[in-house]
């Protein structure tokens, strides 16, 4: 059974940074896409970025445009999330995903194209 493992949340200031980090049981070569999502209290999950596996193509929402960059380790197995200028809004439980079928660009921000996903690590900014 496929593992993914997030971890690196915790709770910073605005205008602060963090670096999440996905650790796959398997070769993240066998994937297609993987992707940051995000899910706050009282709110539907949502896409952060994606990452296509074959050349590297990233895909952003607009709020963290700019802001987020997702990376990823052939070798380490491994997928990142670097958020830096955290605000208040980004304040939710980050999640890892992954699907090995090829999703069209436009779709890979949807929690609903993914079938691989980890347990999820929270993220709190607050002054």
């Amino acid at each position: 059974q496929v593992q993914l493992v997030e971890s690196g949340g915790g709770l910073v200031q605005p205008g602060s940074s963090l670096k999440l980090s996905c650790a796959a049981s398997q070769s993240i070569l066998d994937y297609s896409v993987m992707g940051w999502f995000r899910q706050a209290p009282g709110k539907q999950r949502e896409g952060v970025a994606s990452i296509s596996i074959s050349d590297t193509l990233t895909h952003y929402a607009d709020s963290v445009k700019d802001r987020f960059t997702i990376s990823i380790s052939k070798d380490k197995n491994m997928v990142y999330l670097q958020m830096d200028n955290l605000k208040p809004e980004d304040t939710a439980v980050y999640y890892c995903a992954a699907d090995p079928h090829y999703v069209l660009l436009l779709l890979r921000l949807d929690p609903n194209e993914y079938d691989d996903w980890g347990q999820g690590t929270q993220v709190t900014v607050a002054s």
